[in-house]
């Protein structure tokens, strides 16, 4: 099939079309390469560079692609306060956009990445889907809002949104330290041996490997009965920030933490009921976080020993 991905420079988007093109699909991938990166686009994707907010960038794009996989946008809670109405054109209307362009050119689904964001404060308990949804950032705010579209057109054009929990695993871009907890904790791990915490150790999270969401993605495009569902995609796994940073450091010896300030629309405590994904999806197995964080530091320190062997040197 011929595939949109959008968001292709992105961390997830970027590996989900490689899987795509090694299972023979024909990917069409758009970006604007505002938080992506160019040199993350796999070989043999079509790429098309705009930004999906502007008519201009959606008159664009192909009108024979079958399925959009909608991964473009704004995915910082903490940056989505810094300009609100660039949140709500990063992730509302551009997809407003796709969705009135997977009408007008009869798209069999479109896939969207939502996010746990959505749910706010919970109670300490898997979240399910059927939760009240009151966020606590202006970018889950923005993702809800864009679910919300994705059903008022769910007759002419079906969707599935996928509520991501907290991804991580290589590719994930380590020179941003306002978005991924893993990323940002494990970079500044590897920098200085020193970690700052903004927020209790005693937060709590979901944290799903990349590879694991990739093939949610592949399922939630091509399943038949995920049309118009709304999935969790997480582990059901209830790690605090704590244990977190006590099984990096198996990996990263000698490095250590400290408490300091706060990350604005943070949420206290989240995990995912996973029970929608196993029966809509049939995925029900899932990396172990010891597992993936030694993938992820083996990669890190590849990634980082090869930045540095392509500065150039000092006389």
């Amino acid at each position: 099939m011929r595939i949109l991905v959008t968001g292709v420079g992105g961390f997830i988007g970027s590996q989900l079309a490689r899987r795509l093109l090694a299972e023979r699909h024909e990917v069409i991938g758009v970006d604007d390469f505002s938080s992506g990166h160019r040199h993350n686009v796999p070989a043999g994707t079509e790429l098309i560079e705009g930004d999906l907010a502007r008519p201009e960038s959606i008159a664009a794009l192909p009108k024979d692609c079958a399925l959009i996989l909608h991964l473009a946008g704004q995915s910082s809670g903490e940056i989505s306060f810094d300009d609100p109405v660039a949140d709500l054109q990063k992730n509302v209307v551009s997809t407003l956009n796709l969705i009135r362009y997977g009408v007008e050119n009869a798209c069999q689904r479109l896939v969207y990445a939502s996010s746990m964001s959505v749910y706010g404060d919970v109670r300490d308990a898997p979240v399910p889907e059927s939760s009240e949804c009151r966020p606590l950032s202006c970018y889950g705010v923005g993702k809800l809002a864009a679910e919300g579209y994705l059903r008022v057109y769910a007759r002419k054009l079906p969707f599935v949104a996928l509520r991501m929990f907290n991804v991580y695993g290589p590719g994930q871009d380590m020179q941003n330290l306002r978005q991924g907890m893993v990323s940002i904790f494990l970079a500044q791990a590897l920098e200085s041996g020193r970690v700052h915490v903004k927020g209790s150790l005693e937060r709590y999270r979901d944290f799903v490997y990349i590879d694991d969401v990739v093939e949610g993605w592949c399922r939630a495009a091509l399943v038949p009965a995920a049309a118009n569902q709304t999935l969790n995609l997480g582990t059901g796994m209830r790690t605090t920030v704590g244990q977190l940073l006590e099984r990096m450091r198996d990996h990263v010896p000698g490095m250590a933490w400290f408490v300091e300030g706060a990350t604005p629309g943070d949420q206290a405590g989240i995990y995912a009921d996973t029970a929608q994904l196993g029966n809509v999806l049939g995925l029900a197995r899932f990396t172990a976080l010891d597992a993936g964080m030694k993938r992820f530091v083996q990669w890190a320190r590849e990634h980082a020993a090869a930045g540095a062997s392509h500065r150039p040197r000092g006389r």
